[in-house]
């Protein structure tokens, strides 16, 4: 069980504030969406189809994946400290790169490198758990979360001002400039937490199957996988029907792209209130109801042709909700599995959620076609949303019979 030691802000003696772990989940979060409501003005800059820009999204989910597979046993071996620094210096760079990028195709390169910054999310999690012992991991990764949703909530209105006074670079000129600040940060505020095994990479990768080949570990992974599918499909497919089918300005649709980080707030202040009273299998099962049933009731407005800008937008609130409370629950589940794998968990469950979501990403770009509406959307985020309740629903039933429950 992790010991608990004194936290003193700016001294990396000591373990990091969870001001400095908000603010790395936060850059996670705003690098995927700040510059969402530029995508159709940056097909016409680069003078391309939405189709490949829309790829900066999933490439960047996708190469997101990759480096949690191998992130989490690289901190479990030498720390979390020097992977967080080095991952944050390879974004700096590379959204330089965006920034300067002639072409769409250079700028994809830069953008998929610039998924280096997902170590500062995927550790900020693994950190709570060196900190706090199993029982409250729940609750404390739902309190940084928490915060975190303040980012993006407010990062696709920002991204949508900054287009419409400076054009879309604007977007990578933030990024460039937050980057910079959370890398000095780090610097002076993240201690070492990991309890350092001393096994080396091949060692740390050989057990991949102690928990690959643990039921519960899939269940909270797929759980929280398909549950947030429908948020990636979101990203991948909103600022479409935005343009598309509403006719919205950047501006506008910014300001609407964000509803989901309301609900994603408030569901994760539940989780940090009530998940060590309800449990984690009961917050995560609650979550995905709200999630599906949100959209569920988006998709019948559409069907009723009723759906406008704000009841599809102001609906994803519930989306945001269930996501709110099944991310962090089903999180520590995944790394409670084994707490000395909890960099590895991690790494490897956010490897399955992110990969999923990159795969929903492009597919909702590609069904999307203006003739089509927001039916195709609606109807993928449904179709995951119900698969994540299903899901946990079966593992909160293979426990009771193994007597399990929690």
């Amino acid at each position: 069980m992790p010991s608990e030691r004194e936290v003193r802000f700016l001294d990396r003696s000591s373990p990091p504030h969870i001001v400095t772990l908000i603010l790395m989940a936060g850059l996670s979060a705003l690098a995927i969406n700040i510059f969402l409501p530029s995508l159709p003005g940056m097909v016409a800059h680069f003078d391309t189809e939405y189709r490949l820009i829309q790829l900066s999204v999933a490439l960047y989910l996708a190469v997101n994946a990759a480096l949690q597979l191998l992130m989490g046993p690289v901190s479990d071996r030498w720390g979390r400290r020097p992977v967080v620094l080095g991952g944050v210096a390879i974004f700096i760079l590379a959204t330089l790169g965006c920034i300067l990028a002639p072409n769409v195709y250079v700028f994809l390169g830069f953008r998929m490198m610039q998924a280096s910054i997902v170590v500062a999310m995927v550790l900020s999690r693994a950190i709570v758990r060196d900190m706090v012992p199993q029982d409250r991991a729940a609750s404390m990764i739902g309190y940084v979360t928490m915060g975190m949703a303040v980012v993006p909530m407010i990062g696709p209105a920002l991204g949508g001002q900054l287009d419409e006074m400076f054009g879309w670079h604007a977007n990578f000129w933030a990024l460039l400039a937050l980057g910079i600040g959370l890398f000095w940060l780090c610097w002076r505020d993240l201690g070492e937490t990991a309890p350092l095994s001393g096994r080396t990479l091949a060692q740390q990768f050989r057990d991949y199957p102690a928990l690959l080949t643990s039921y519960r570990f899939w269940g909270y992974a797929l759980a929280a996988g398909l549950s947030s599918g429908s948020f990636f499909a979101y990203l991948g497919g909103a600022p479409f029907v935005g343009d598309q089918v509403f006719g919205l300005s950047p501006s506008l649709l910014g300001l609407l792209f964000g509803a989901p980080a309301i609900g994603y707030f408030l569901g994760n202040f539940a989780s940090g209130r009530f998940s060590t009273r309800v449990g984690i299998n009961r917050m995560v099962l609650w979550g995905a109801l709200f999630n599906a049933g949100g959209i569920g009731v988006n998709l019948a407005l559409f069907h009723a042709g009723l759906g406008t800008p704000l009841s599809f937008f102001g609906l994803m609130t519930f989306m945001g909700l269930g996501n709110g409370m099944v991310i962090p629950n089903a999180t520590a589940g995944a790394l409670s599995i084994r707490p000395d794998l909890a960099g590895t968990a991690s790494g490897l469950s956010g490897a399955l959620m992110i990969g999923l979501g990159a795969a929903l990403s492009a597919l909702a770009g590609l069904l999307l076609t203006p003739g089509r509406g927001a039916f195709p959307l609606l109807w993928l985020m449904f179709a995951t949303g119900l698969a994540g309740a299903i899901t946990i629903r079966l593992v909160m039933l293979r426990e009771r019979r193994l007597g399990l429950a929690r």
